[in-house]
């Protein structure tokens, strides 16, 4: 454990885990012993059993227990799994009583009401702010920001730092950031955006506890930023028009032929199951077959990982690298007061103003997306929410928020009569086109 350890979050409180390093539940890929391994660790994982059979989950569950006592989750996936097979397999997991259940791509309210009524923590991954609220209002206790650098199925497309700023301003419940994040400064980054967690995904995977197949984990280590690609290739066994994000192949160069063409050619096999081309199936250690033509999932974070390594120590690394840059960010800061030096306290003064009402105007664009759901709005209160942060202030969050909004016009009315004193061009900018309509009446 590092001298200065990181801090507990709202997210590690929920649940029950000392660091906000979450495994995400790769199917296929985050099988017990990776999961074990993570958790052991200080970290939190979740099994990847989308469609899997119940046996499966079942011997999964039953491993992990076996090397840990702590806390750990599912993910399963509604919209990806047959409706008579999802039924069992949330029978099964509130039936095994485990502690989380992770879900991803389309919010079911049923799924959720059911984990939640049987007293299972529902954590929902999204694509977009949008889509948190619909989870949040479902009964989701935690969300997952999933960025566009984000490898395997890609939600939506808006760049990490966009999205998270976004759904950060109108969570009422703990939010981990995902998307092309590989080492402790991304996690440092994302704490400091204000994040509870970060989601890794990857850089697990190049682990030697992952159940990947050592042919991908070796391109991973290969692979750079630039060798991904989005894709929606990759299809079989998944709703329509569904991203990935996945190293360069032959089939993303179409060298394989027309993905939608209809014809299902076998290219691999797993214990007796045909593996197809164009499946989203990804290369595990129980399959043989031509991998190059698999789904060869990565995240643009993989020209941060270099080797494979014990999940173990991976965690470690995330966590003393994390520690010492968010010690690094603390003292970089400037003090406010300087016997040599003024300037620091003079801005501050300068900037007290304006961040106050852009605090208001957060609170009040936060109520109006909330309330109406505006793509508008929730953009607009993403880009206050990160004015506040570029002028070192701190942003107001809504959870444990019960007051009166203030009304929309009267908050923005008061940021533009400050607007001529934001040096920053790009930012003042920014402000404007968002403040602008506001002041009309729009969303």
């Amino acid at each position: 454990m590092p001298q200065h350890p990181l801090p507990a979050t709202a997210l590690t409180d929920l649940l029950g885990c000392r660091l906000p390093i979450v495994l995400a539940g790769m199917g296929g890929v985050a099988r017990s012993e990776l999961v074990a391994a993570v958790t052991r660790a200080g970290g939190y994982g979740f099994l990847g059993m989308v469609r899997e059979p119940l046996a499966l989950i079942e011997r999964e569950v039953a491993a992990v227990r076996a090397a840990t006592d702590l806390p750990f989750g599912v993910n399963i996936i509604p919209a990806a799994t047959p409706a008579k097979q999802l039924a069992a397999q949330v029978d099964l997991l509130i039936a095994l009583r485990v502690a989380s259940v992770e879900l991803f791509w389309e919010v079911d309210a049923r799924v959720v009401a059911r984990l939640r009524d049987a007293g299972v923590t529902v954590v929902h991954q999204v694509g977009s702010a949008r889509e948190a609220l619909a989870a949040q209002q479902a009964g989701a206790q935690a969300l997952i920001a999933q960025g566009v650098e984000a490898g395997g199925h890609v939600r939506g497309r808006q760049r990490l730092q966009e999205l998270l700023d976004e759904v950060l301003a109108v969570a009422r419940v703990p939010v981990a950031a995902c998307g092309g994040l590989a080492d402790g400064r991304d996690l440092a980054r994302a704490l400091m955006q204000g994040a509870h967690g970060a989601v890794l995904g990857t850089a697990f995977m190049a682990t030697e506890e992952s159940f990947a197949h050592d042919a991908h984990k070796r391109r991973l280590v290969a692979a750079r930023a630039s060798d991904t690609v989005l894709t929606e290739d990759f299809h079989i066994n998944w709703p329509p028009l569904a991203a990935v994000r996945v190293l360069r192949s032959s089939v993303t160069s179409g060298e394989r032929g027309d993905p939608f063409g209809g014809q299902r050619t076998p290219i691999g096999d797993e214990e007796g199951r045909p593996i197809y081309l164009f499946s989203t199936d990804s290369p595990l250690r129980s399959m043989t077959g031509d991998f190059e033509a698999m789904a060869l999932y990565a995240g643009r974070g993989v020209d941060r990982i270099d080797a494979i390594v014990p999940a173990a120590a991976l965690v470690a690394q995330l966590e003393q690298d994390a520690a010492r840059h968010l010690r690094l960010l603390a003292d970089a800061a400037p003090p406010l007061a300087s016997p040599v030096c003024y300037a620091p306290e003079a801005q501050a003064a300068q900037r007290a103003p304006l961040l106050a009402a852009l605090d208001t105007l957060l609170r009040a664009a936060s109520h109006r997306a909330t309330a109406e759901g505006c793509d508008a709005a929730l953009h607009g209160a993403g880009v206050v929410r990160r004015a506040i942060r570029t002028l070192d202030g701190k942003p107001w969050t809504p959870a444990g928020d019960g007051g009166a909004a203030p009304a929309l016009d009267a908050a923005a009315r008061a940021v533009q009569a400050l607007l001529d004193g934001v040096e920053d061009a790009a930012l003042r900018k920014e402000l404007e086109q968002v403040v602008g309509p506001w002041l009309e009446g729009g969303h």
